[in-house]
């Protein structure tokens, strides 16, 4: 009789959880506040901007530990947590401008809002490749677009709200904090996992023959782990360490896009606002259809796509001077640096299992706090000694073919560790 329960819709689930990371992923917004609050505070551009930085290291931080939570206790609790975190932090944020205090602005900002970060971060993943088993990678692509795009989403809104004159910056904050936090909370209670056993109409679950395995990865003689159980694998380092590379090259190319543009090919100001925009589209969009082509390509192939690509464009950006080239080069790498993000959930599961996505997604997610903060410390600490971006351009194409190196080496032991599964089989 259980059976009777009636079905969520796994399209209007994919939905909730688009919406949940649209909300968090307004964080990557962040810079459109610095000049208003430096114009109502005596802050420095700098310490304004490290709020974002703490936000980003508390995100990979507490996804870390609210993974397995999401395991345990399922995405409704843990989302609902992520809504009351993030929409206090944001409101809070409101309150620290409006007394000039810093260090609330770092606790606001940077501590409570980035745990809401983190954990609405994984609470959709799983869930959503638990109900799309026969397209996990258009699943994660899905959620993980809305963090990318929500720059288009809050731009807009925000610049109205702080323009109106009966809100302004501080009322501005206080806004969207509550809209963030309704948003989020009813989007929470939609998101549940299927029943166990659950499948699509027509979908049978495949076993790729070992000469798959080098693109799907799945039947990898390493089956249904726990996240305690991959943290002892090489593949999970090896993993961390190509997401790290792939989030400190793109990271550090957000962070400075603009003043980088102006500086290296005469770019103007508004010019280099707009590409900004623009490569927010690239970075939403890379991470859809990145995603969506893991599913036929295979992540590992992926991998090892980004990370060619990326030495491409990295040396071709290192001679350049031309705006319009600059630009697209720049959009190219950001298309990579959001496909890292969306194809690593299915890649965790086609090399681990399911059992414990959220919780290894969670675990893995720390390479992002450390590349938050190891990207840009890696551009600005170089550009002030030489006077130039040509230096760390350098790193980034090195670091760029060690992780090359790195996505030939998993495919090998994912392949190695495959083998004598399938030969017990037949």
């Amino acid at each position: 009789m259980a059976q009777t329960k009636k079905l969520k819709n796994r399209w209007l689930v994919a939905l909730s959880g688009v919406a949940l990371h649209l909300s968090i992923g307004s964080a990557y917004a962040w810079s459109i506040f610095t000049t208003p609050i430096q114009e109502v505070t005596s802050w420095k551009a700098s310490q304004i901007s490290f709020a974002f930085s703490i936000a980003i290291f508390c995100l990979g931080f507490s996804a870390a530990f609210m993974g397995r939570y999401t395991d345990k206790y399922g995405p409704r609790v843990t989302g609902t947590i992520s809504s009351i975190f993030f929409g206090l932090g944001i409101a809070l944020t409101g309150v620290a401008i409006s007394i000039e205090s810093l260090p609330m602005l770092y606790l606001s900002y940077g501590l409570i809002a980035g745990i809401g970060l983190g954990t609405g971060y994984v609470t959709p993943v799983s869930t959503m490749m638990a109900w799309f088993p026969d397209r996990r990678g258009l699943a994660t692509g899905m959620a993980i677009m809305g963090f990318g795009f929500a720059t288009l989403v809050t731009t807009p809104i925000a610049e109205a709200l702080m323009n109106a004159s009966n809100i302004g910056l501080v009322k501005t904050f206080y806004v969207l904090g509550a809209a963030y936090f309704v948003i989020m909370f009813l989007a929470s209670q939609y998101i549940e996992k299927p029943p166990v056993g659950w499948k699509p109409k027509g979908y049978e679950e495949e076993t790729p023959a070992e000469s798959e395995v080098q693109t799907s990865g799945n039947s990898s003689g390493i089956v249904e782990l726990t996240a305690a159980e991959a943290l002892k694998t090489k593949r999970f380092w090896m993993l961390w360490l190509m997401l790290f590379i792939n989030i400190t090259c793109g990271i550090a190319l957000v962070s400075s896009a603009s003043p980088m543009a102006q500086k290296v090919t005469g770019m103007s100001t508004g010019l280099a606002a707009t590409m900004v925009a623009i490569m927010g589209i690239f970075n939403g969009g890379g991470r859809f259809v990145w995603a969506t082509v893991s599913d036929y390509m295979g992540r590992a192939n992926v991998f090892t796509a980004y990370f060619i690509i990326d030495i491409v464009a990295l040396a071709l950006l290192y001679f350049t001077k031309s705006p319009i080239a600059f630009a697209i080069l720049i959009c190219i790498i950001m298309t990579c640096y959001g496909g890292g993000f969306s194809a690593v959930p299915a890649f965790i599961s086609d090399i681990f299992g399911t059992k414990a996505v959220a919780s290894i997604h969670g675990y893995i997610l720390t390479a992002w706090a450390m590349a938050g903060m190891a990207g840009p410390l890696i551009l600005s600490f170089t550009a002030d000694k030489t006077g130039s971006y040509s230096s760390a351009i350098v790193i980034f194409i090195v670091m760029s073919a060690i992780a090359l190196i790195l996505s030939f080496l998993i495919r090998a032991d994912i392949k190695k560790s495959a083998a004598p599964a399938n030969s017990q089989q037949s």
